[in-house]
């Protein structure tokens, strides 16, 4: 599990980061055809992300700007340390299992390589590959790339990118 290798050497870390991603796609689970598509217009958006973080209420200004109507079910969970990976996949999997959450975004403003691990941890990542609902990996800024990026059938540069992404603009369709 790569979340449990934070106390080791940053190469060592990256080597089995890179191990683990040839592994997953060996498997097929990074594959095109594996990416579901996102609904149009989302009636409710899932939201899993730290509790009052800047992540958060970016997602939910954004989106709601962009279509006023738009509903959010939002899970807070811890988004590094060790309860992190559990609580991350207890809240997709209450999203994924609620037939009204029509798209799940996963945010995590930026920080250190070693606080994004979590979102690489192999546990997490197969959960994310088993959801059902369309999920949107929306960690860190443009430069950080976790596996759950890979995993998830979108990819969003920022939390604000992910609204952007997912909400159309009202103005725009009108």
């Amino acid at each position: 599990q790569v979340f449990e290798m934070r106390h080791v050497g940053i190469g060592d870390l990256l080597e089995k980061l890179e191990k683990l991603r040839q592994k997953l796609k060996a498997e097929g689970l990074f594959d095109a055809t594996h990416k579901k598509r996102l609904p149009f217009l989302p009636h409710r958006i899932g939201l899993v992300t730290g509790k009052d973080s800047d992540a958060e209420k970016d997602v939910l200004r954004t989106a709601q700007l962009r279509w006023p109507s738009v509903e959010f079910r939002v899970e807070h969970a811890a988004v590094q340390g060790d309860r992190a990976v559990g609580e991350v996949i207890a809240a997709l999997g209450r999203l994924d299992a609620d037939p009204e959450v029509d798209v799940i975004i996963v945010a995590r403003g930026g920080g250190d390589f070693q606080n994004l691990l979590v979102f690489s941890d192999e546990t997490l990542l197969r959960a994310a590959a088993a959801c059902i609902t369309p999920l949107v990996s929306a960690i860190g800024h443009e430069a950080d790339r976790p596996l759950l990026d890979e995993i998830a059938d979108l990819r969003a540069s920022t939390p604000t990118d992910a609204a952007k992404r997912v909400v159309p603009d009202v103005a725009e369709e009108l």
